[in-house]
């Protein structure tokens, strides 16, 4: 899996993009990624160092789907990703806010 499979979009809301003050971005990651292979991706793309990586796992909503049938939204993981205090920032979230 490359880095570019593993880590899917960013995460823009309201309480991310205040959390990127604080040096921590929040990203949609594969679900079979684990936490140093999160950390080594977000590295390799941005050119930052990483200090910490904390995930989420979120079930999938339960749906009507079409007339009435029961359908679910898909499973999904959320990575935030916390940079070291000498690491420059990540110029895609910096142009968002």
């Amino acid at each position: 899996m490359t880095a570019y499979d593993m880590i899917r979009k960013p995460v823009v809301t309201e309480a991310s993009m205040a959390a990127t003050a604080e040096r921590k971005y929040t990203f949609v990651v594969d679900k079979r990624a684990t936490k140093n292979e999160i950390a080594k991706a977000v590295e390799k793309l941005f050119d930052v160092k990483v200090e910490k990586v904390n995930t989420i796992n979120y079930d999938g909503k339960k749906k009507r789907m079409g007339a009435g049938r029961p359908g679910k939204r898909p499973d999904w993981k959320k990575a935030i990703v916390t940079l070291t205090e000498d690491s420059k920032t990540i110029e895609l979230f910096e142009e968002m806010v």
